[in-house]
């Protein structure tokens, strides 16, 4: 007859609780915003340990893109899986990783020509000082960074390239760049039954357009972020992101591009997040 106690140790070496191993997602938190006059949707993931330790965490941006909302990353993105597969795997550190809703009220990451809305302004104003007092985030520009796909792509190339004092790397996937010309932004803002001075719009367009920024940021700020931009070979906007990575190179601005095999998919984008985990990883870590 075997002794209860050494049944019980037996059983406690062989209990492996995956409560303890799994990260946890809540996919439908909000915060008020008086820049959009109303409730503003977001998702969080918290690391495996979050729970059971004090300390604070670096942080990660991760934006959906167009037509999706907070849940894109979750539901189609498997961040949770993903995320905790990575850093169980040591590939990636414990973070937390913060995805807005930019799809309520009006789509997209920026404030209006028109300045009517303030969406970029409520993200670095509002959403940005909520999440990192609300949760132990480490509010530094080492421990943050910014990645997304498609429209998102295009919100993490504007976000760090207006704000680089506040992101050690930006990880665009399969970015929209911005309208390549004025006149294309004229005719996507048509498209949209949308009308603006002229004035207005070319100031838009040099502020929302990732060559142009490139030009105009000082060389010092685009070297202060490490870059990530991955476009697969069959994605329709491989032309905006090849000319960024031309004007990088041209400016010796340091960065990684990567090109795939694959399109403008969920496919494709699920097999880059846990790239941009190590990648934002590095920064965070003392490499």
């Amino acid at each position: 007859m075997k002794h209860p106690i050494a049944t019980l140790l037996v059983a406690l070496a062989c209990y492996s609780p995956l409560s303890a191993q799994d990260g946890k997602v809540f996919d439908n938190l909000s915060v008020y915003s008086t820049l959009l006059k109303g409730e503003r949707k977001f998702a969080l993931y918290l690391p495996p340990d979050y729970e059971s330790s004090q300390r604070s965490y670096p942080v990660l941006y991760l934006l959906h893109g167009g037509g999706d909302d907070q849940t894109g990353w979750v539901q189609f993105g498997e961040v949770l899986h993903i995320a905790d597969k990575a850093i169980r795997e040591g590939k990636a550190t414990p973070m937390i990783i913060v995805m807005p809703d930019a799809n309520t009220g009006r789509r997209g990451y920026f404030n209006s020509p028109d300045g009517q809305w303030r969406y970029e302004d409520f993200f670095f104003e509002e959403l940005m000082p909520y999440v990192e007092k609300q949760y132990r985030i480490k509010g530094e520009k080492r421990f943050r960074a910014v990645a997304g796909l498609s429209m998102g792509g295009g919100g993490s190339f504007m976000y760090a390239l207006h704000r680089p004092e506040l992101f050690s790397s930006a990880c665009p996937l399969s970015a929209s760049v911005g309208a390549l010309t004025l006149d294309d932004l004229k005719e996507r803002l048509e498209r949209r039954g949308e009308t603006y001075q002229e004035a207005d719009l070319q100031a838009y367009h040099e502020r929302h357009n990732a060559l142009s920024l490139i030009e105009s940021v000082p060389d010092e700020a685009l070297r202060s972020v490490r870059w990530f931009i991955d476009c697969g070979d069959d994605d329709f906007l491989y032309e905006g992101n090849s000319r960024v990575h031309i004007a990088l190179r041209k400016k010796e601005v340091p960065h990684e591009y990567r090109v795939r095999d694959g399109g403008h998919t969920w496919t494709y984008w699920r097999e880059s997040l846990p790239e941009v985990l190590r990648f934002v990883s590095q920064a965070f870590h003392q490499y």
